[in-house]
C-alpha cells in the first residue's frame, strides 16, 4: 500500500511512530508539505489514502485536490474545515443535542467588549480554531478590556464559564478506539499542568466521544470534556487530527486505520 502523510512536522511522535510501523511492514510512506513548492498533488495514480495532519489553508486545499482525484483523506477536508469554526461545530452540536457548552458568536471582540457588561466570568475563544488562537477566561471588565486591547479585529465566541474540577479530560479517537488523559486546563489559575493518564472512564463517556465523530464525519480527533459540578461531562472543543501524543497503541490504531481506508 501507498500512504501518504500531508504534514509540515514529519517528524511529531504519532505521524513519525505510525510511519515506521507502516514501512516495515512494507509499506510505501510518502510525505507532502503543503508549504513546499512541490506540493501538488503527485503525477499518475494517487496514493490509496492520505493522513491529513496539516490543517493550514494550503493543507486543505491539497487535501480537496487530492480529493477530487479519487484519493481517500482522513481526516476529509470538509469535516477538518467544519471543525475550525467553532460556531457552526456548536450549531451541529446543538441540533444533534450533545452536551456541548453554550456558544455565541459576537463577531469582532472589541467591538463586542465595547457594547456589553456579559455576566462574568465568561470564556472567550477565537471563532477560527488554529494554532496559538484565543481561549481565555474572563472574570471582569477590565480583563475584558485588555482583551479586546491585545486581540480588537479577533472574532470570537463567547461560552458562559461553567464550573468544574479545572482539569479537562482529553479523549482521543482513532477509528472505534478511544484514548484518555486528564490535563490540567489552560484557564486554570494554575496554567497548564502535564498530562496524566486516565485509566478508566465516567460511563457513557467512550460512547458519547464516538457519537461527536460520527456526528462530525471525523476517523482521527479529539474530544476536551469538563466534569461539572454534578459530574455530568460538557463538550467544550472538538480538534480534527490532534497530537494524541504518549498514548500507548495510538501508532499501532492509527496505521490499522490507514490500511483500513486505504483497503476500504
Amino acid at each position: 500500500m501507498r500512504i501518504g502523510l500531508i504534514t509540515d512536522n514529519p517528524g511529531h511522535p504519532l505521524l513519525s511512530a505510525a510511519a515506521g510501523l507502516l514501512r516495515a511492514a512494507g509499506h510505501r510512506v510518502e510525505l507532502l508539505d503543503p508549504g513546499s513548492p512541490a506540493a501538488d498533488p503527485p503525477a499518475g495514480t494517487p496514493a490509496d489514502v492520505y493522513l491529513l495532519k496539516a490543517h493550514t489553508p494550503p493543507g486543505l486545499e491539497l487535501a480537496r485536490r487530492l480529493e477530487r482525484l479519487g484519493a481517500p483523506v482522513v481526516n476529509s477536508a470538509a469535516a477538518t474545515t467544519l471543525c475550525q469554526d467553532r460556531t457552526l461545530m456548536a450549531e451541529l452540536a446543538g441540533r444533534a443535542g450533545l452536551p456541548f457548552a453554550g456558544t455565541r458568536t459576537v463577531g469582532p471582540l472589541a467591538r463586542w467588549a465595547a457594547g456589553v457588561s456579559p455576566a462574568f466570568p465568561v470564556v472567550v475563544k477565537s471563532r477560527h480554531s488554529r494554532r496559538a488562537d484565543l481561549v481565555a477566561r474572563v472574570d471582569d471588565m477590565a480583563g475584558l478590556r485588555k482583551l479586546a486591547d491585545e486581540w480588537p479585529d479577533e472574532p470570537v465566541v463567547v461560552q458562559d464559564f461553567a464550573p468544574n474540577s479545572g482539569w479537562d479530560h482529553k479523549l482521543w479517537a482513532i477509528g472505534d478506539r478511544v484514548f484518555a488523559a486528564l490535563r490540567r486546563s489552560e484557564l486554570s489559575p494554575e496554567g497548564r499542568g502535564p498530562t496524566l493518564p486516565l485509566p478508566r472512564l465516567p460511563q457513557g463517556w467512550a460512547e458519547l466521544t464516538r457519537r461527536v465523530g460520527a456526528l462530525y464525519s471525523l476517523d482521527v480527533y479529539g474530544v476536551d470534556i469538563i466534569a461539572t459540578t454534578d459530574g455530568s461531562p460538557l463538550i467544550v472543543d472538538v480538534n480534527a487530527f490532534p497530537g494524541i501524543r504518549d498514548q500507548p497503541g495510538a501508532p499501532e490504531a492509527l496505521a490499522d486505520l490507514a490500511l483500513s481506508r486505504a483497503k476500504g
